[in-house]
């Protein structure tokens, strides 16, 4: 595990990308419409972030609610418009109906991406058989990072299998950091440190009032402190 644990924060705009740098993290997942879980933002809302803060970014790649890819051709398109703006991480992940990884949807996309450093987001948590997806995303260029909650009913249900997951690191398919995300509190997080999960990821917890309100820095700063203390 790395001397500081990364601490990843949802980021809506530019006055959220600098709240959550101020506060303390590493990375911002960059995206859009959270009624819908998180969807593209658009070119101009990643370079205007990019110009704002100097941590690095992850930009998601989906373009409709729910984990199917719908049209690849469209996905690919989004993909060379957003590293044209700037972003040089991304986040994404498909399934197909069998609730299995989509292959060619992924492949398609990752063509694009050219290498960049990239998460596959919580479409694992969903998948009918999470050990399948990640042996055959094995080798995947740029993949270096699951966000996950372990399950999809969140952390507190999916945490033994989160902990399962970080002592299989290094194996085949689990050489990817681990980055939890997806109804973590502060109370999870010694636990997970200590099983040696690197990652932390937050979207409700930086904002005390909600998604309609912005990030605030000192919600960001008090699990900075903790991931810190540990």
């Amino acid at each position: 595990m790395s001397k500081r644990a990364v601490l990843e924060v949802i980021a809506l705009g530019v006055e959220d990308a600098v709240a959550a740098q101020a506060g303390g993290a590493d990375r911002l997942e960059l995206v859009s419409d959270m009624a819908a879980d998180g969807l593209s933002p658009s070119a101009a809302t990643v370079a205007g972030i990019r110009r704002a803060v100097d941590i690095s970014l992850r930009v998601m790649i989906r373009l409709a609610d729910g984990f199917a890819a719908g049209d690849v051709e469209r996905l690919a398109g989004t993909a060379a418009e957003l590293r044209e703006a700037g972003a040089s991480e991304f986040v994404l992940g498909f399934l197909d109906a069998g609730r299995a990884v989509d292959l060619a949807a992924v492949e398609r996309v990752v063509v694009v991406l050219d290498g960049s450093p990239w998460t596959f987001h919580r479409a694992i948590d969903r998948a009918s058989d999470r050990d399948a997806l990640r042996k055959q995303l094995d080798g995947m260029p740029g993949l270096d990072t699951y966000l996950t909650a372990g399950s999809s009913g969140g952390v507190d249900e999916g945490l033994p299998v989160l902990l399962a997951e970080a002592a299989r690191q290094g194996e085949p398919g689990y050489e990817q950091h681990l980055l939890v995300g997806g109804g973590l509190r502060l109370d999870h997080v010694p636990t997970l440190l200590t099983a040696g999960v690197d990652g932390f990821h937050i979207g409700g917890a930086a904002r005390p009032g909600g998604w309609e309100a912005p990030v605030s820095a000192d919600a960001v700063a008090r699990w900075r402190a903790a991931l810190d203390a540990v």
